[in-house]
């Protein structure tokens, strides 16, 4: 069953407000009638809540709460993608794959490499886009947040925020001996609670030796994933699978 998120104001004691697009597709997508139920997810609390229908208007659906719900859905591991601009609609296919496998957050990154060029003024159109993006994938596989897309960054601010991660992964197609495995090993040796993990991809073209300088210089990890060089729009479910798996199931 698919998840809404709604805001605090929208909750007054046992009744729960539904507005806007989500009005649309609960009544002409999953043709949900009166007395019918539905999830309804706390933006601020992340509190779920199996809610029952009592009133449908054009605008507006009015939810009674049934029960509270004990689901959480979100993983143990904060990971968060820093992604190469790439090009075409693959950052959409990036985002919506990333939330999916759980990462909380997702920043695009313009690199040397970056064959897309973002015009100051069509930057904030995408980064709505992308946030709908994830909205939509959050809903769609029941996760208790939506993940935030970040604003659009530079190598040099990303370098300067590698400390606030507890490491820092970069995959680089020219690095041959320290494997993903290895780091994870560590980080699974030293048992840090809430773990903070921050995955750098490159876009199309690589990350250019100068990055990866800057990058190791600010504490970052540059791993291999194997012989074989993956497209960029593969990298993040690659590794995400990989560390979900490792240290978080």
């Amino acid at each position: 069953m698919p998840k809404f998120f709604v805001e605090a104001n929208q909750i007054q004691k046992n009744k729960i407000t539904i507005q806007g697009k989500d009005v649309n597709h609960i009544k002409n997508v999953l043709r949900k009638k009166q007395e019918d139920t539905i999830i309804i997810c706390n933006q601020e609390t992340n509190l779920d809540y199996l809610a029952k229908i009592t009133n449908l208007e054009e605008k507006q659906i009015t939810c009674e709460i049934i029960e509270n719900l004990s689901t959480n859905a979100e993983a143990k591991v904060e990971v968060t993608i820093l992604q190469g601009l790439p090009k075409a609609d693959k950052m959409e296919l990036i985002i919506q794959k990333s939330v999916e496998l759980g990462a909380c957050a997702i920043t695009p990154i313009e690199m040397k490499r970056c064959v897309v060029k973002l015009q100051e003024k069509d930057k904030k159109k995408k980064l709505e886009r992308w946030q709908k993006i994830a909205q939509v994938a959050a809903k769609q596989c029941g996760r208790n947040k939506i993940p935030k897309i970040n604003e659009i960054e530079n190598i040099q601010n990303i370098c300067q925020l590698c400390q606030k991660y507890d490491i820092v992964l970069v995959a680089y197609e020219k690095e041959e001996e320290n494997k993903l495995r290895y780091e994870l090993e560590k980080l699974k040796e030293n048992k840090i609670e809430n773990l903070k993990i921050a995955i750098l991809i490159g876009p199309e073209g690589g990350i250019e030796e100068t990055e990866i300088d800057q990058l190791k210089s600010n504490g970052a990890k540059i791993v291999t994933l194997g012989k074989r060089i993956l497209r960029t729009e593969t990298v993040a479910f690659n590794m995400l699978s990989i560390i979900m798996y490792e240290l978080d199931l």
